[in-house]
């Protein structure tokens, strides 16, 4: 909502300001226009950052609690590789963000943080289960994402950091697939 009220007061600055030449219009509008475009990519910058960073966080925090309470020690050395490649891809990505100077507040979603307080209550198999079937479920909106941002012209440099991790989250899928078998975590036919 803030940029909304921002560029029309940007536009009204760049429309007054003819300072005695006969007509700005032109000038302006490509100014605008350009503003406008650059805002948006910043945003969806933004935005991805945000739920990489986020999700990353989430998927760190959970590992670290398979590694303590999961039974079964395929779902234990997955947690740990959690916790290491989602730790290495995130401090990637802030130092992405600081030299794009776009501030990211980490911060876990209120949900993020109910999904794990849910989790801690569960032990064993249950947990395995649990756990397993949350990582399926990340993993693959976290593909998704990455795939957008792997296309999207305007940021090279968030573009080419989703091309390099892609093919770990790939995998990441592929083993939870493989844990969800044997721990029967989920019944969905596309987790197996």
């Amino acid at each position: 909502m803030k940029k909304m009220f921002f560029l029309p007061i940007a536009a009204l600055i760049l429309g007054c300001n003819n300072s005695g030449t006969q007509n700005n219009d032109a000038g302006a509008d490509s100014v605008m226009n350009d503003t406008i475009a650059t805002t948006q990519v910043d945003e969806d910058a933004k935005r991805f950052i945000d739920e990489a960073l986020n999700s990353g966080a989430m998927e760190v925090e959970l590992g670290k609690l398979a590694q303590a309470q999961a039974s079964n020690s395929r779902v234990k050395a997955f947690g740990a590789m959690m916790v290491k490649d989602h730790t290495a891809a995130g401090d990637e990505l802030k130092a992405l963000a600081a030299a794009k100077n776009m501030m990211s507040i980490q911060v876990m979603e209120s949900g993020h943080i109910d999904e794990i307080a849910d989790l801690k209550k569960e032990n064993g198999v249950g947990f395995d289960k649990k756990y397993i079937k949350m990582m399926l479920s990340m993993h693959r909106k976290d593909i998704d994402k990455f795939e957008d941002m792997a296309k999207e012209d305007d940021q090279p440099d968030l573009r080419a950091f989703a091309a390099k991790h892609l093919p770990k989250l790939k995998m990441h899928l592929d083993s939870a697939k493989a844990i969800n078998k044997e721990v029967k975590g989920s019944s969905d036919p596309t987790d197996n």
